[in-house]
Order: structure tokens, then C-alpha cells, then sequence
């Protein structure tokens, strides 16, 4: 009887619940892609760009745009025009079609109907009536005008104009083949500086030569009422634009340093691959600052004492060495997967470790032999990244070839736990795998061949030609192995591509140096500590903390990690005293007799104590010199020019 009640009990239950077969079950289909993909032939006709960047006071550029109807499109009726998305430099999607508004089609001053494209939110679609040869488009992008907005580019005395946020251009035609006049209306009284020349002035408008599109993005302007220029070269032009006329104070030994750059990187790579070369550089606490390359300019925003704190510490100094080096690397030679034809195609970023590692390497070594850093600062600065980076806990799961993708996965996002999730550690660990290469070159060749073997051979190719040449991993080993015979594959294998528990310093050894730990931060640690207002005890307690208190990072597994502390605590008190950065210090140098830091710790509205156990004292990276006169790491960074 009760296995008959249980039967009828599962019937009762089948019918109130139906077969999951019986339930509504839809499939996918074809997605579609109807944006025309980039072809390599020439766009039909001249696209024309004006830009109205007067309204500084809002922050909003006012565009109309020409762009002439290629035959095809007038034959079907529909024609797509294109946002940027996928920047150049950005490794990642970083185009702000948010910030484009009020977007309108016309043809013969009559509107004409546009739908944006379902699958690409960059596309438009335009439906063109016959006979139409041209559409205007009239749109504005409204920049921020704060920072939690994104990118400040608007400051009351300067601004940034970056064509791929003002400009659409055709679907179905490679950047490089479709033709751009632009002109640019500036506020009364601006300069600019760019990479591009102009032909034509009417009062404040000014009309720039005739470019390509891929060329037009690549070439941003800095332009404001604070603007400065000095020559470096017969082929190179430092512009300054900043917040005030006090800040472009430079000294004849600053630009001199300058100049020593540009004589060093083109002795490194024993030709120019462009006709010209513009470093801009935006000296501004408004306006945000950035750090992209271009081929044929720098796009470089930092604070205002670039010049007149000159002597408080090299600062961003080692910014200008990178993004030049990128004209050589990363801009004429360019991984293939990293070059695209449009700035539809996604990024492919595998080998960052390339192109922004070894640019990293020989942005220091420049800035060493230039004089923008000095030896010893070259030496702290090396000894702080490679610490930092042994103290990234998620070396134990993330290979160096992982964080290459980082670019798209976080966005350059915040990270509550930097040091266990890693970051773009492809720039500095980079650095540190193509440091050791340098000096394994040295030793195997006793001292006749280097680095800069590679560098000349890989980035040379013809003077003046600043087009593109892509590369793949078996080219860079071939290179390698053109220079010195080595087990290169096996070497980058085992850097790159798998797991490493420690920073790659066998570098440091083979140049003649180790790694150590000093109770005393290091002249160029002091100075970033003063730059950026924290208390910087990472390789100790495991803590990097803001003036006010607040904790900016939590080193994964470190004492403070392990007491509980997040990113977002506030320090309020230590050792029962009111916090301050120099207090938090003293206490941790007393650990190695108390064996403990006694912390009130703020979180919401919630208060604790805490004590973070240690004995370990203040520990900050340095490096010691371990050869015997002249070593590998000294003859790197030795001025190669007179």
C-alpha cells in the first residue's frame, strides 16, 4: 500500500510540473554582420572636418563633416560611417561614443534618415536617396568636465584635441586610404602643437595640410593660451602648453637634457622613421594628464613642476624617452596583431611584452643617458619596480603573457587587490625580461655585442619611412638569434608564457647588482612619496597609505592583509596617537623590538582596533653593486654620444 500511495503521489507531481522537453525553447540565429569590412583600395573623394573647439568654458567640440557617398553606397542607398573604438596605443576599446551627441545627416541641406547599427553601437547606418554624392554630418562631443566623467580634456587655459573623438569616416576602406582636410576654429589668442602642419590661418581658424585618416588620429593637438617651443634637432620640436606662462620656466640645462635624448635615440637606432617629430607635453593640474604614443608626436600631460621642481626629483621624466622610443617601437614596427586596418578590429595583444616592455627598457636606459634621470635614480628606480613587482602574490596564478590582456579585462579600472589580481605588468616585467637579455647578450659575446644590436637590426629598415612593418614572436626570436646565437624561444618561454614566483632580476646579477632591503628609502622613493602625498610601506607591513589616512592598497598576504585591512580603511590612530604618515613609519621601525603595530582602523562608520604582527623593521628596495669596476648594467646606461 505505501508503495501504490507513492506512485500515484509521483503522478500527481508529473502532471502539475511538466517535462522540461515541454517547455518553450528558442535558438539562436545567424548574427549578421552588415558593416562593410575595410578594404585595402582608395576612398572615392576628400572627406572635409571643421571643429569649432571654442566653447571651452563647457567643454564642447561642435563638428561638421563632409564625407563624400562612394558608389556602391549610392547603388544600394545605404551608407555606414564609422566611431573610432579600437585607439591606437590604448591596446583595448577605448572609444567615448557615449560623448557623441546630437548626430545628424544631411544631404542638399534635407535631412536624411540614419539608424545605428544593432551589433556595432559605432556604426551608422545613413539611407542615402539617389543622386546623393555627399552627406554632412553635424554632431558635437561633449567632453568632461570632471573626472569622474572620464579624461578631463578641457582646461580653462589649455586643451587636448584628439581627432578620433570628432571625427566619423566611411566603412569599408582602410584608415590609411581615405583622405582628410580638416581645419580647427581655437579660442582667440591659442597656439598649437602637432604633428601636423598648417597651411592655411584665417584670424583662429586654421587649415591643416591634407593627411590619410589613420595619420589624422594619430597626430592629437595640444593647443592653449600658455604655449611654448623649443628645437631639439633639425627634425625635432619640444611644444609645452601650460596652466600658467610660470610654468614653461625652463632652464637651458633642462632643454639641453632634451636635446641629449633625441641625439641618444637616434644613435640607439641608427635612423629616423619619421620626416618629423613633435613631443607634446601639457603641463597642467586641470586638464588630465596621459602618456600615448604616436608616430610622429608624444601625447604627454603631466603636472606643472615638469620644469620648475626640476630639482625635487626626475618626477614623469622618464615619460618622454618611452613615448619617443614607441616611434621606432610599437609605431614602425608593430606586432600584427596589434596593427589594424580600420579602428573596428579588435585588438590582439599578445606581444605587449614587446612592444611596451622593451620601449619600457629603453625609456630608462635613454633616460639615463640623456641626463633626464640621473645613474643613481636609474638604479632606484629599477630596484622599486622589480621589488613591487616580487611583491605581486599573483605571480603564484597569472603568467606575464596574461597580463597582456589586462588592457581590455579591467580597463585600467581601480583594483581593490592589485597585487593578487596583477595588472599591466607586461611595461615593467617586460623591462626586467629584455634587461636580462641585454646583458646575457654581453656576457656571451665578452662585452662586443649588446642589446642595441637587436634594436638597430629589429627597428631599423630605412631612414624616413614612417609607415608599418608587423612582426610575430618567431620573428623576434629570429632577430635575437641573428645577433647572438642563444636558446632565445626557451628563454622567452620561461619568462613570458609560464609561471614565475619571482620578478625576473637575473639581470641585476648579471649586470653586477643585487636586490636588497635598506631601513632608509632611497632619494627617488622620497620623492614619489612627496609627488603623491602616501606612505609607502609595501614591502613591510604590506601597506601603501594616503596622507589623510586612507589606505590606497593591501599587499595580498602581507601582515596588514592578514590583520584584515582593505582598500577604503581609514588609519585614524597608531600606537593610541592620532595617525599621521611619519608616526605609522616610526611605529613600524619599532617592530623589531614590539613585534607589532597597535592600529584604529575606520571603516563606514565602524571603528576597530587592530595589530598588524611584524618584527621586520622598514624595508625599502635598493641595489647594490656586486661587480668589480665597469659592470654590464654600468655600460647600458653610459651616454653612447658626445
Amino acid at each position: 500500500m505505501r508503495h501504490l500511495i507513492s506512485t500515484a503521489c509521483l503522478a500527481i507531481a508529473l502532471a502539475a510540473f511538466p517535462a522540461t522537453a515541454q517547455n518553450s525553447e528558442p535558438q539562436p540565429q545567424p548574427v549578421v554582420d552588415i558593416v562593410p569590412p575595410a578594404r585595402d583600395i582608395e576612398f572615392p573623394g576628400v572627406m572635409t572636418l571643421e571643429v569649432d573647439a571654442t566653447d571651452v568654458g563647457r567643454a564642447i567640440f561642435a563638428m561638421k563633416q563632409t564625407i563624400p557617398v562612394p558608389e556602391d553606397a549610392r547603388a544600394n542607398g545605404r551608407f555606414t560611417v564609422l566611431y573610432p573604438q579600437w585607439l591606437p596605443g590604448n591596446h583595448a576599446p577605448r572609444g567615448e561614443i557615449e560623448k557623441l551627441v546630437g548626430l545628424t545627416f544631411s544631404a542638399a541641406g534635407k535631412a536624411l534618415a540614419w539608424q545605428r547599427d544593432s551589433l556595432d553601437i559605432n556604426a551608422f547606418h545613413i539611407t542615402v536617396p539617389q543622386g546623393v554624392r555627399e552627406v554632412v554630418a553635424n554632431f558635437q562631443f561633449v567632453s568632461p568636465t570632471a573626472s569622474n566623467q572620464g579624461r578631463v580634456v578641457v582646461a580653462p587655459s589649455m586643451m587636448n584635441l584628439r581627432w578620433n573623438n570628432v571625427a566619423l569616416y566611411p566603412a569599408g576602406y582602410f584608415a590609411r586610404n581615405i583622405a582628410v582636410d580638416a581645419t580647427v576654429t581655437w579660442p582667440t589668442g591659442w597656439q598649437a602643437g602637432s604633428a601636423m602642419r598648417a597651411k592655411r590661418t584665417t584670424g583662429s581658424k586654421v587649415a591643416y595640410e591634407r593627411v590619410d585618416f589613420d595619420t589624422l588620429v594619430d597626430s592629437p593637438m595640444f593647443a592653449g593660451a600658455h604655449f611654448r617651443s623649443w628645437p631639439l634637432s633639425d627634425k625635432v620640436t619640444l611644444n609645452v602648453v601650460a596652466d600658467e606662462a610660470e610654468f614653461l620656466a625652463a632652464t637651458p640645462e633642462q632643454i639641453d637634457a632634451h636635446k641629449k635624448l633625441v641625439a641618444e635615440a637616434e644613435h640607439l637606432f641608427g635612423v629616423r622613421h619619421y620626416d618629423r617629430y613633435d613631443f607634446l607635453l601639457a603641463l597642467s593640474d586641470e586638464m588630465t594628464g596621459i602618456g600615448i604614443e604616436h608616430h610622429r608626436s608624444s601625447e604627454n600631460g603631466v603636472g606643472t613642476g615638469y620644469f620648475t621642481d626640476w630639482a625635487k626629483g626626475p618626477g614623469s621624466r622618464n615619460l618622454l624617452p618611452h613615448e619617443m622610443t614607441h616611434s621606432w617601437n610599437g609605431k614602425h614596427r608593430r606586432p600584427q596583431g596589434i596593427w589594424a586596418p580600420d579602428f573596428r578590429v579588435p585588438s590582439r595583444d599578445d606581444l605587449l611584452w614587446v612592444y611596451e616592455g622593451q620601449t619600457q627598457f629603453w625609456g630608462y636606459v635613454l633616460g639615463a643617458r640623456s641626463g633626464l634621470f640621473t645613474y643613481q635614480e636609474t638604479l632606484d628606480a629599477f630596484a622599486n619596480i622589480a621589488a613591487g613587482l616580487d611583491a605581486r602574490a599573483g605571480r603564484n596564478w597569472r603568467p606575464l603573457i596574461d597580463t597582456a590582456h589586462d588592457p581590455i579585462i579591467s580597463a585600467r579600472r581601480p583594483k581593490a587587490w592589485a597585487s593578487y589580481q596583477r595588472s599591466e605588468d607586461y611595461y615593467n616585467e617586460g623591462m626586467l625580461v629584455w634587461l636580462e637579455a641585454d646583458q646575457i647578450i654581453r656576457r656571451e659575446s665578452g662585452n662586443t655585442k649588446s642589446l642595441q644590436d637587436f634594436a638597430r637590426s629589429f627597428f631599423g629598415g630605412r631612414d624616413g619611412d614612417w609607415g608599418v612593418v608587423t612582426y610575430e614572436l618567431p620573428d623576434v626570436v629570429a632577430a635575437l638569434n641573428a645577433v647572438l646565437p642563444y636558446d632565445w624561444q626557451g628563454f622567452l618561454q620561461r619568462r613570458v608564457y609560464e609561471i614565475n614566483v619571482e620578478a625576473p632580476k637575473q639581470g641585476f646579477a648579471l649586470g653586477g647588482y643585487e636586490l636588497v632591503y635598506a631601513a632608509e628609502p632611497s632619494a627617488f622613493i622620497k620623492s614619489g612619496e612627496a609627488a603623491s602625498g602616501t606612505t609607502d610601506l609595501s614591502h613591510s607591513v604590506g601597506l601603501i597609505v594616503a596622507k589623510d589616512g586612507k589606505v590606497s592598497q593591501v599587499m595580498w598576504g602581507s601582515p596588514a592583509f592578514e590583520a584584515g585591512m582593505t582598500v577604503g580603511d581609514q588609519i585614524t590612530g597608531v600606537d593610541g596617537r592620532d595617525y599621521s604618515g611619519e608616526a605609522l613609519k616610526t611605529a613600524v621601525a619599532a617592530t623589531t623590538a614590539t613585534g607589532k603595530v597597535g592600529l584604529l582602523v575606520k571603516r563606514g562608520k565602524r571603528y576597530r582596533e587592530t595589530a598588524l604582527s611584524y618584527k621586520g623593521g622598514l624595508r625599502y628596495p635598493a641595489l647594490r653593486k656586486t661587480g668589480q669596476g665597469e659592470t654590464g648594467l654600468d655600460r647600458l646606461l653610459a651616454p653612447q654620444t658626445r
